[in-house]
C-alpha cells in the first residue's frame, strides 16, 4: 500500500471497521501526515449467464452504475446505495454457485430498489423490464 499523495510506503492504520464483507481502514501517511480511507472487499469468481447464452465475469461496478442512474436526483445518499450494493453482493455469494443468471441479479436489484425508493425502482424497472409503452408503466405502478 502506498500513500496516494506522496507514494510513501510508510503508513499507519488508525481505525478498522468490518461491515458486511467490507473492511474499512482509516490510514495516515507517516511521511506527509495526510489521511485517507481504503476499502477491502472479498473478490469471488462469479460468472454471469446472459440472456443470449454468453458468460461474463461479475462486475460490481455495472450494478453500482445502474443503481446510481436509477437514484439520480432522488433523496438517497451514496452510502445507502453502497450498502444496498453490498447486500446484493452478499446475497449472490450465499447462492453457493459460480454461475448466476443475469435475471437473478436484476430481480435482486429491483427488489432492493423497490424497498429503497419507488421512483428509483420505476426508473430501473422501466429499463430492466423493457417497458415499451405507457400501459406497461401504469400496470407496474398499480402493482406498487
Amino acid at each position: 500500500m502506498k500513500c496516494p499523495y506522496c507514494t510513501s510506503n510508510d503508513l499507519k492504520v488508525l481505525e478498522t471497521r468490518e461491515t458486511q464483507g467490507v473492511t474499512r481502514r482509516r490510514r495516515e501517511c507517516l511521511k506527509c501526515s495526510k489521511r485517507f480511507t481504503t476499502y477491502e472487499r472479498i473478490e469471488f469468481d462469479l460468472m454471469v449467464l446472459k440472456k443470449d447464452g454468453r458468460k461474463e465475469p461479475f462486475n460490481r461496478d455495472k450494478i453500482r452504475m445502474g443503481l446510481l442512474k436509477a437514484c439520480n436526483k432522488r433523496p438517497i445518499t451514496k452510502e445507502k446505495i453502497d450498502k444496498t450494493l453490498d447486500k446484493i453482493e452478499q446475497e449472490l455469494r450465499r447462492l453457493n454457485s459460480h454461475e448466476i443468471k443475469s435475471r437473478t441479479i436484476g430481480n435482486k436489484v429491483t427488489a432492493k430498489l423497490k424497498a429503497l425508493d419507488e421512483v428509483a425502482y420505476m426508473r430501473f424497472a422501466s429499463v430492466y423490464k423493457d417497458f415499451d409503452n405507457i400501459k406497461a408503466f401504469k400496470e407496474e405502478i398499480k402493482k406498487l
